[in-house]
Formats: C-alpha cells, structure tokens, sequence
C-alpha cells in the first residue's frame, strides 16, 4: 500500500461522544447469527456440489462400464472434500479472497479427496481398485468443474449483495491518523470487503490531518476501555487496528475483549509498504517475525514472463486476425489519416517506445477547444474536444484500441500484463508529485494491469494507481498475471468512458 499522502482522504472524524444510538437486542441476535452463516453456506454449496459430481460421474462411468465403486464408499467423497477444505481454510473469512485466488487450492484439494479415495479403493483387499479406478476418474474430472463453479455462483452472489449494501459487517476503527482515514476510506469505497467502518475508538482523540471544513465521516466513539459497550451499541462484527499513540498493553486487552465478542481481527503492521502477499509468520520462541520475500524484476522468473508475453501475443494475434483486418479496414475508411497512432510512452528503465493504437480520432482542426487536465487526475479519456469516430467511439468502449499493442509485446517492448505506460511529459511530473511513481518502471509496461482491473482507467487519481501497480510488482506471479487476465475480460465486458 504506497502513496498515502498523496490519495483523496475521507473527512475528518467528528469528535462527538460516544454515539448512543440504540440497537434493538433482536438485531443484535441476527447480526451474531450472521457471522458464521457465509461459511455454512459456503460448506453446504460445496457438500451438494461433490455429492453431485459423485452422481454424474457415477452415471457417466455406469454407461460404459459396469465396474462400478461401493456406493458406501462413494459417500465419503464429499464429506472428504469439505473436510479437506476446512483444514486448508477455504472457510475462514478473507478479505479480499476472490474466487480466482481460490481456484488452484480448490482444484488442487479436490484431486487429493479423489486420491484419498482411489487409494482407499486400491488397498481394500476385497476390491479390484484399479478396474474401479476409471469411475473414480470420472468422478474426480466431474467434481473439478462442479465445485469451482458452485463457489464461483456463492461469490457472484456475495458480491451483488454486498453492492447493494445487504450482509455487510459493522466494523470498528481503532487509531488515529493518516492511516486509520486510509483504512476507512478504502473500506467505503469498496463494497466488496463486506466491511461498513461505524466508527473510530482510540484512548487519543482522532487527529486525521484532514479538511476540517468537511462533514463527519464516521463518529468517534470513545477510547478503548468502553469497547464493550461499543460493540454493543453498534453491533460491530469485525475490527481493525490502525497506527496509534495508544499503549499497547491496551490494544492488546482491546483485541482480546474483541476475540472474546467473537469478532474478526486485522491488523495494519508497521512499514506496510514492505509486505506483500507473499510475507508469512515465523516465531523465535514467542516472538512473531513477518517474513518479507522480495520480487526481482531481473530475475529468471521474469524472463520466463516475458518469453511466454511473446508467445501468447503471437498466438492472440493470430486467433484473433480476421477481427484485427476487419478493425484496420473499419478505422481506414472512418476517416482520413492512418489507421495506427503511435504515441511516444516510458516503459522499463525510463526507455521510450511508441504505444501503437487504433487511431479513434479524426485530426484535430483550429476550431476545437484547448482541453486543461485536472493536476490531481491521469491523463486519458476525451481530452478536450471530442473528437472521437462513430468507429472509434465503439473501440474506446470496449478497448479494442488497444489490440495492437500485441505488436509492442511481440517486439519486447511491452507485456501482456504490466503497468500502463505514460508520456514523459507526464511521468516527469509525476515523478515530482507522486511517491513511488518512478519504481512502476522497474518492470516492462502492459497492456493490461492490477490498477485497470480494479477499476482505475482513464482520468482517475495518479497516487491510487502508483500504489496499485507498486503491489502489483511486488506481489508478482505467473498466477497473478493469468488472474488479471481473466479479470481484464469483466472489465472489458463493462463499457468504457
């Protein structure tokens, strides 16, 4: 998480006594049911979809053969699949678990349920396990479509709701600063956490550094010995701890009154901006230690991206070519000029490349307006005058622009997946303006990347998008590459500005 001094901050917090609205006892009930209702839910999605992968494969392997398993036997699959999930903790409460993070641990348990059972079949002296072993196959292959696709139905349908503000969990807000504004303000602006921030608790009254003119955005409630209370008053579910002045012999009796309320805690950790993903937990006795794994953009595993960004675009160029002729012709004949525009961009290293698009704009003539861009806003979008094509409005739209980008990264000069390359006029300035703007270009530029998907295309914050490519270089994989790609597709299906 970089760039917090320079992105849009919520208002200040009001420094109101603690807000005694009353929350009825039976609401209080509902909302405690609430907290582990997801994973029931989600565990008997996954108990009805393997027990119906066990009954399609059943019927597929009993049309062409009538060597069939035990249907004793067969029962256990499914209970071995959810229980196989549990021990991994596909069931805890994450944040900003998507199903695509999902995939590889749901596929990957799903085959070891199938094993288990196989191996079951092979051992048991009183069965031929490997004339049985094509049925258990055939099981297994059902049950890797099934379950993910159950999950992918739970999630769609978690986040619609979420969206519309239904099975959202009360959350409490404990510091003060710049980084407990961060963490509200990220949480009201992104539904999908299922978090609504109700208010700040701190032993310190809230200083959040911000515009005092503005109006409240979520009360203080009080400091910390009158948690309970709180939790009461607000049926808060989740809390998380933000930097503070506070004693830590007092957080600490705050997570533990939490934990004791049955509440979900985070914890914002010092020098944020070093862990990534991939940071895990070692101990030296009773002492924590955060690991902190470190991503090389020279290294071997980034060679092995960019061979595979040409290969991929190569082929993508070649599939998708009675599309990009029929696109070249289109723009030819939309009006006069050529049918690439090519713009000066920074990629990796600083170097400068020419971003080749579909030209979207006829030329510019001395009547159209001179166009002033916000200072706080990327450049992108409609600058100035429309301009735009009947043709070219539909490419911009949809990002069909940019196909010939495939070009770049045949070339080497781009990735399929990478930061957005800006004008050096720009990046300059941003340069100046933005923290960490310049570490962006320690690894080639995309076509796609981890800001887009997420919404930040166009004429949106500077500051926003610097943080999230930075983690998106620094929690680097080939997975996270294939994930933003299937995620670029939904973006794209989304109409453009």
């Amino acid at each position: 998480m970089t760039g917090i001094v320079d992105s849009p901050r919520p208002a200040k917090a009001s420094l109101s006594p603690v807000h005694r609205d009353p929350v009825l006892p039976l609401e209080l009930v509902h909302a405690s049911r609430r907290k582990g209702r997801g994973s029931l839910v989600l565990a008997a999605i996954d108990l009805s979809t393997a027990s119906l992968a066990v009954a399609v494969g059943m019927t597929w392997a009993n049309l062409s053969s009538n060597t069939l398993p035990p249907s004793k036997m067969m029962c256990f699959f499914a209970p071995t699949v959810v229980a196989l999930f549990a021990i991994r903790g596909l069931y805890k409460r994450s944040l900003n678990r998507s199903f695509l993070d999902e995939l590889p641990k749901i596929e990957a348990l799903t085959s070891v349920a199938a094993m288990l059972l196989l191996s079951g079949l092979i051992l048991n002296p009183d069965l031929d396990g490997l004339n049985r072993g094509p049925a258990v196959a055939k099981v297994w292959m059902c049950a890797a479509v099934l379950i993910p696709l159950g999950r992918l139905v739970w999630f769609l349908i978690r986040n619609h709701q979420f969206r519309r503000d239904r099975l959202i969990s009360p959350t409490l807000i404990v510091g003060n600063g710049r980084i407990a504004a961060k963490v509200v303000e990220r949480l009201e602006v992104t539904p999908q956490y299922g978090l609504r921030p109700v208010g700040l608790i701190d032993d310190d009254v809230p200083s959040m550094g911000l515009d005092r003119d503005k109006p409240a955005s979520i009360p203080y409630l009080g400091k910390l010995e009158g948690l309970e209370d709180v939790i009461t008053q607000t049926g808060a579910q989740c809390l998380i701890v933000a930097f503070s002045r506070t004693r830590d012999d007092a957080i600490t009796a705050a997570v533990k009154v939490a934990h004791k309320r049955g509440m979900a805690v985070w914890i914002v950790p010092r020098i944020f901006d070093t862990i990534g993903v991939h940071a895990h937990i070692d101990h030296i006795g009773g002492l924590p230690l955060i690991a902190v794994p470190s991503t090389d953009p020279r290294g071997w595993q980034f060679a092995v991206k960019h061979i595979s960004d040409r290969l991929f675009a190569a082929l993508g160029l070649l599939v998708i070519s009675p599309l990009f002729l029929t696109l070249m012709l289109l723009v030819r004949l939309s009006s006069p000029g050529p049918i690439f525009f090519g713009q000066p961009r920074i990629g990796r290293d600083g170097r400068v490349f020419q971003c080749l698009k579909f030209r979207s704009m006829r030329p510019p003539s001395d009547a159209d307006a001179a166009f002033q861009r916000s200072a706080d806003r990327a450049p992108g979008g409609v600058e100035g005058e429309d301009r735009r094509t009947r043709i070219g409005k539909i490419l911009r739209a949809t990002s069909l622009d940019e196909l010939p980008q495939l070009v770049n990264v045949i070339r080497g000069e781009m990735s399929l997946v990478g930061p957005r390359p800006e004008r050096p006029e720009y990046v300059d300035l941003f340069n100046v303006q933005i923290a960490r703007y310049g570490d962006r270009h320690r690894v080639k530029a995309g076509i796609t990347g981890w800001a887009q998907v997420h919404g930040l295309r166009g004429q949106t914050s500077i500051a926003d998008r610097a943080e999230w490519d930075n983690f998106y270089i620094e929690n680097w994989s080939l997975w996270l590459d294939w994930k933003i790609l299937a995620m670029t597709v939904g973006a794209v299906l989304r109409r453009a500005e």
